[in-house]
């Protein structure tokens, strides 16, 4: 997690929501790929840390399937990142804060978990909570 939020400090200079991701190959050691939020950078709605380690990771092992695979990131995903994680086959998703706004994966909805979809995750939240948390509450309020 510690990683990950090194990740969402990355946003910062460029305006983005300080939200962090990595995917952690099957081992849990190797990390294939990191990301962060690039929105605000790249104009791209769907340029959440989540999809963007997603897809690096899915280009890095040549396979869109990452079953054994864990995402590590800041926030709790939304819903478009929780139908990623889902289509991904990823076997875990490891948060910090949780989302009550916007959250999909226990807070204000439990997508990841649907016992009507094809993947459920294991899910793991309050990951060094407090940090990921100040770091998204400091960021908003200097705006």
């Amino acid at each position: 997690m510690r990683r990950a939020l090194d990740q969402a400090r990355a946003a910062l200079p460029g305006g983005d929501v300080p939200v962090g991701a990595l995917v952690l190959a099957p081992d849990g050691v190797t990390v294939l790929s990191v990301a962060h939020n690039e929105r605000e950078a790249t104009g791209d709605p769907t340029a959440h840390a989540e999809i963007l380690a997603l897809r690096r990771a899915a280009a890095a092992r040549g396979e869109w399937r990452l079953p054994g695979c864990t995402l590590v990131v800041t926030l709790e995903p939304c819903v478009m990142c929780a139908g990623a994680l889902v289509q991904s086959r990823v076997d875990r998703v490891v948060y910090g804060a949780r989302d009550e706004k916007a959250g999909a994966a226990g807070s204000l909805w439990d997508l990841v978990r649907d016992r009507r979809l094809n993947h459920r995750p294991e899910v793991i939240e309050g990951v060094l909570a407090d940090d990921c948390a100040r770091l998204l509450t400091d960021f908003f309020r200097a705006r």
